[in-house]
């Protein structure tokens, strides 16, 4: 479809633009595929256009550059928001297409930005809940551990939608609080209820918190040559673990002056087939916290078994630091052959799949090493968070190449 070159037709055009890129970088898509995106759908409706995306803005610039018209959309990361991504993704085809106008389009973005969440706090809640369990158990944890993860993934569910219900207040300060509540929480159980791994418990109630999946986004802009968004992207999960790691700290701290220090005690491991329930519940837990289509669901858990399978065999084969790019690998080709197959964005699959094997668990070791003093072993780590991170990245890249997702325009 081309532009009517009516100076109407092209104002309805560069709207329904604008409004898109508000809205797919509001709902999660990483800066590196909005500029895609956007371009692509400027040359589909006949309009000359150059973007440029960051994590907390967009700079958008229509015609010939002598009477080039500019765009800034001052944005903020917002929580990635599947089933509404797939919907947009929907909107947009359509439009390019010619079976929807741009200013219908436009009508139809907005309505997706006012509508109300799928999920309500209940659910979401539980959900926290059931994805602490599942993590404490993909960490290794007992019973005990995993039932003392469940009981704080529910508050800090109940504090993430107080987060959601006030951005300004209890938003700003939702992932230190979280990790201060965790780790009082896991430290008091640990010194006056029963023995159990503080670590694993407070690492499995913050796991889905830990911004693993935006170090592996920014590994990926800074790979595809978006230095800007993916150096802004990778000192803000920098930060975040900064954040997290202090209020693990104070809560560790407060907890031993209220309680006194938690005694060490032993993991009692679990037989194999104890993993299976969290890879059936977890999937399906990480998909209700980022907002999935329920339809989508049973292509999720697919996936999640996909990635944690190819990360096992790329442990095994390459050990644990670049055992991840099989998994990585793995999972970029399931994902793209789910969006050939359905039509559907790759992120739907791509990103609950991812959280089976982000290095957030080991950046947060790094950090609590740092905040211990421990400057060697916590160097160290942040070195095999990078490496990691990098075989991520490697491994999507690689995927792309070897099976092309089909595109959104």
């Amino acid at each position: 479809m081309t532009g009517s070159g009516s100076p109407a037709a092209e104002s309805d055009s560069a709207d329904f633009i604008l409004l898109l890129a508000r809205a797919l970088h509001r709902f999660g898509y990483p800066s590196h595929s909005l500029e895609e995106t956007l371009s692509v759908a400027s040359q589909r409706l006949g309009i000359e256009a150059q973007f440029f995306a960051t994590p907390t803005a967009i700079f958008a610039g229509f015609g010939a550059l002598p009477a080039q018209r500019s765009f800034l959309i001052r944005t903020e990361p917002g929580e990635v928001n599947l089933e509404k991504l797939s919907q947009l993704v929907e909107i947009t085809r359509g439009v390019l297409g010619g079976g929807v106008s741009p200013a219908e389009g436009s009508r139809r973005v907005h309505s997706i930005l006012v509508q109300k969440p799928r999920y309500g706090p209940a659910l979401t809640v539980l959900a926290y809940a059931v994805a602490a369990a599942g993590g404490s158990r993909f960490l290794g944890g007992g019973l005990r551990e995993i039932a003392a993860s469940a009981g704080i993934g529910l508050l800090v569910g109940s504090l993430a939608i107080a987060a959601r219900r006030s951005p300004r207040a209890v938003g700003r300060i939702f992932e230190p609080a979280a990790a201060f509540l965790a780790s009082l929480l896991a430290a008091g159980i640990a010194a006056r209820v029963m023995p159990l791994s503080v670590f694993n418990v407070t690492l499995a109630s913050l796991l889905v918190l830990l911004p693993g999946l935006t170090l592996t986004v920014a590994f990926t802009e800074l790979a595809s040559r978006h230095l800007v968004s993916g150096t802004s992207r990778f000192s803000g999960a920098v930060m975040m673990f900064l954040a997290i790691g202090i209020g693990v700290a104070i809560g560790t701290q407060a907890a031993a002056r209220l309680f006194g220090h938690a005694p060490h005690a032993m993991i009692q491991a679990l037989p194999a087939w104890t993993l299976l329930p969290a890879l059936l519940l977890g999937p399906v837990a990480f998909a209700v916290q980022l907002k999935a289509d329920p339809r989508d669901i049973p292509w999720i858990l697919l996936a999640g078994w996909t990635a944690f399978l190819g990360g096992r065999a790329g442990a095994f084969l390459l050990g644990p630091g670049l055992g991840v790019f099989v998994g990585a690998l793995s999972l970029g080709l399931a994902s793209n052959l789910y969006t050939r197959l359905r039509g559907r964005p790759a992120s739907v699959t791509l990103v609950p799949g991812l959280i089976l094997l982000v290095p957030g668990s080991v950046g947060f070791q790094s950090v609590q090493s740092l905040l211990g003093e421990e400057v060697l072993p916590g160097v160290g780590t942040a070195i095999r968070v990078m490496v990691m991170g990098a075989a991520l990245a490697a491994g999507l890249l690689v995927a792309d190449i070897g099976l092309p997702p089909r595109k959104v325009a």
